[in-house]
């Protein structure tokens, strides 16, 4: 008979030992995730092919009809536009706002913690906060803030002008508030990332002559690569989950000019709903593991070049 070494049943039972500690630090967030995320994930696969109300016992399959319905309605073609509009603005203006204001505070500026905070400030302030202030005190057609900053320039003809009822203003109305907390936000994140920018590769750089623009376009911008990658897929993400700052503003209205897909399927939720509400979630979802599928092969491939 064969004896097996002492040694080798001990390393056995070490590796079993750290095998169940593992397992018992992850059983508990695990079975939580599983519950609270992987199981609603299947169930709105699920209530997507159904005609559920949310109030019945019983609900009968319907197939791919509701996502028929969805592509043919204009409310939903509306929010698909608007969703798309968000993203360019979000992947534009903030970066590049951002980006901006990280290049000066990196220097010595003067009063730079204060200004990083006042920057950084309607972040903190919470998403109900902003929005209510910004459409009851600044887009407000008699009493706002941007129309009585007019009207001493070009009359009362500025009261005329509604932010929020106007179906050409609407949209653009919510996504200036919204730009308006990620450019903090995106600051913050290029920051971070100037610190790790190596000072002797810049200085090297200057001697040899570059300086200004062609220094930041040849060696600063380069390299904070993952940290743009990072804060464009961050910006893509927030702008697909868009809906508490549309929701109270808006409602989507006028004539769902401003509405986006997490508000369309949160207004068909409130219509009882649930499996045509489930199957805009679907769609939502699937737009959504698009842009992580190109942000995770983006990082593998980065991770692979290092």
């Amino acid at each position: 008979m064969v004896q097996v070494p002492v040694r080798t049943i001990n390393r056995q039972q070490r590796a079993q030992r750290q095998f169940l500690t593992i397992l018992s630090f992850l059983a508990l967030p695990l079975i939580l995730y599983t519950v609270w995320v992987i199981y609603p994930t299947f169930q709105t696969l699920l209530l997507s092919v159904t005609d559920w109300d949310g109030l019945s016992k019983t609900w009968n399959y319907v197939g791919a009809e509701n996502f028929n319905r969805l592509f043919s309605e204009d409310p939903f073609r509306k929010s698909i536009i608007n969703n798309i509009l968000w993203i360019i603005v979000f992947i534009t203006i903030p970066p590049a706002a951002g980006l901006g204001l990280a290049m000066v505070l990196n220097t010595d500026v003067k009063y730079d913690r204060f200004l990083k905070t006042a920057y950084y400030l309607p972040l903190v302030l919470a998403t109900v906060v902003a929005a209510v202030v910004w459409a009851q005190g600044i887009y407000n057609p008699r009493t706002g803030l941007i129309n009585t900053i007019l009207s001493l320039f070009i009359g009362k003809s500025a009261f005329e002008i509604e932010w929020l009822g106007n179906p050409n203003l609407a949209i653009w109305s919510v996504i200036a508030v919204a730009v308006w907390r990620q450019v903090g936000y995106v600051m913050i994140l290029y920051l971070a990332g100037l610190k790790t920018v190596d000072a002797e590769v810049l200085e090297a750089a200057k001697m040899d002559g570059a300086e200004g623009w062609t220094l930041f376009r040849y060696m600063v911008f380069p390299m904070l690569a993952p940290v743009t990658t990072i804060v464009v897929v961050i910006s893509i993400i927030d702008s697909l989950r868009s809906f508490d700052m549309v929701n109270i503003m808006t409602r989507g209205n006028p004539f769902d000019s401003s509405n986006v897909l997490a508000n369309y399927m949160y207004l068909s939720f409130e219509d009882y709903k649930m499996g045509y509400a489930a199957s805009i979630a679907v769609v939502l979802f699937a737009i959504s593991l698009v842009f992580i599928f190109l942000y995770l092969r983006e990082v593998m491939r980065q991770e692979e070049a290092a």
